[in-house]
């Protein structure tokens, strides 16, 4: 990224600000990270980033759409490049309708938005779900900036 002159911002959710955490461990890392948020609630998800709460309540805040749209608003609000969204469930509990480790990753660059929708195991802890989701993030991040395809075939279709 600070070879390329390129940013990104985060939106995290089930991750609490591990994705962002990560990079500011880096010397120089406010070259290439604007800023990141955590919404752990919905009228977090609502009131920071600007998503409809109508759209939350219909589809869940753990879902393809929501992710997508946590990645594409954080990009603009925060005027970055790139844009990332996690949202999902780390545990210990389910929220009834998904599991532990059912997580959906989103990346949105100025071409497109991709998101993996990840199922983790149910038996996982919270720091590995967190873990492996930001891992997925940046694998997204890298895969783009490399000229690779964002959801190679082995994760379009779950983890």
């Amino acid at each position: 990224l600070k070879a390329k002159g390129l940013t990104f911002a985060t939106a995290e959710s089930c991750t609490g600000g591990e994705v962002a955490a990560r990079v500011t461990e880096l010397p120089g890392s406010s070259a290439v990270l604007r800023g990141g948020v955590v919404t752990y609630t919905n009228d977090a998800k609502s009131i920071l980033l600007g998503l409809d709460p109508q759209l939350i309540e219909q589809l869940s805040p753990v879902s393809e759409e929501v992710a997508r749209q946590m990645a594409q608003n954080v990009r603009r609000i925060l005027g970055a490049d790139f844009g990332i969204g996690i949202t999902g469930i780390a545990g210990p509990d389910s929220d009834g309708i998904h599991e532990v480790g059912d997580v959906f990753v989103s990346f949105a660059a100025a071409d497109g938005v991709w998101v993996r929708e990840l199922h983790l195991g149910a038996h996982r802890s919270r720091s590995f779900v967190r873990h492996m989701a930001g891992n997925h993030a940046y694998d997204m991040l890298r895969r783009y900036l490399t000229g690779l395809s964002v959801l190679p075939a082995s994760v379009t279709s779950g983890f």
